[in-house]
């Protein structure tokens, strides 16, 4: 079979843009229909649920196999609960600090998995990928407003921390997710790994509802806006992770992918929208530094692998 052609650039970039900004409206919506009754295991539960359907839908219409080698299964597990923790970090994130920053603390992800490939290869990173990285380092402090902590105590919150402590977590998980996907399950066809993978979140997830450990972790919304938000959580998630998914090899993702940084500025924005949750100026110029230099870390990259 013949490789489908790429897109060209201006339509390409567009189509990641746009899946960025559904991911990022995944999570505004996910912080409204919490503020309207919704638990968090339900806010998981549905968006994995119908992504499942959606993977199921897709995979039949494609008449693909889902058998893979045995000795990848303990891998595949790994990913799957990965990225089941990785959900419940993001969303405990969102529910607890402004979208905005919890997706920004998230994204510096590309810091982790550069230390995590230096540990396990020994190859260390680039002089320009620690400068970056320090960049991005720096303009987290402006992000999180460090210097008014310290002037202001009331802003050290338990419920703070904590968030900051779960977006922290979702990157670190999606670092070690990434690097199973490249190092371990690459040759893995990408719907059949991510339905497998969205499986093994979404049954996860119904087996902890079962338990109770999360109080009100399963509630339902209580009013029309909470029912329309969560709606809106499971088919934007669905919608980009689908999307991107099937679009990828017509995407050329090794000179477009950058475009997909527009998940934090676009929850910015749509927090600032939807939710009137708006940043100073020094946290404004801080988001500028960590959204520029993860697009660089990523060229970076790049440039390294060609």
């Amino acid at each position: 079979m013949n490789s489908p052609l790429p897109f060209k650039r201006h339509i390409a970039i567009p189509i990641l843009l746009g899946l960025g900004t559904g991911f990022a409206t995944n999570h505004v919506s996910a912080r409204i229909a919490f503020d309207h009754g919704a638990g968090l295991l339900t806010a998981i539960l549905w968006r994995s649920g119908m992504s499942l359907i959606c993977l199921t839908l897709l995979l039949l219409w494609q008449r693909h196999s889902l058998r893979f080698e045995r000795k990848l299964w303990p891998w595949q597990l790994t990913l799957g609960l990965l990225v089941a923790f990785q959900s419940f970090c993001i969303f405990s994130a969102v529910a607890r600090i402004p979208v905005g920053i919890a997706l920004l603390v998230a994204n510096t992800f590309p810091i982790l998995l550069a230390l995590l490939n230096w540990a396990v290869s020994g190859k260390r990173p680039s002089k320009a990928s620690v400068v970056i990285m320090g960049m991005i380092l720096f303009g987290l402090i402006w992000v999180l407003d460090a210097p008014m902590w310290f002037m202001n105590s009331e802003q050290l919150s338990s419920t703070w921390f904590l968030g900051l402590l779960f977006a922290f977590g979702a990157a670190t998980c999606f670092a070690f997710i990434l690097w199973i996907s490249e190092n371990r399950l690459a040759n893995l066809y990408g719907p059949v790994r991510s339905f497998y993978t969205i499986g093994i979140v979404f049954f996860s997830m119904l087996g902890l509802s079962f338990t109770g450990v999360l109080e009100g972790g399963t509630a339902l919304p209580v009013d029309a806006a909470g029912w329309f938000s969560l709606i809106a959580v499971g088919f934007f998630y669905s919608c980009a992770f689908i999307g991107l998914f099937v679009l990828t090899p017509r995407l050329n993702l090794s000179q477009n992918a950058p475009a997909l940084n527009i998940e934090p500025v676009a929850s910015l924005i749509l927090a600032w929208i939807l939710l009137e949750q708006s940043l100073n100026g020094r946290q404004i110029f801080g988001s500028a530094m960590v959204v520029t230099g993860i697009i660089a870390l990523a060229s970076v990259h790049r440039s390294k692998r060609s």
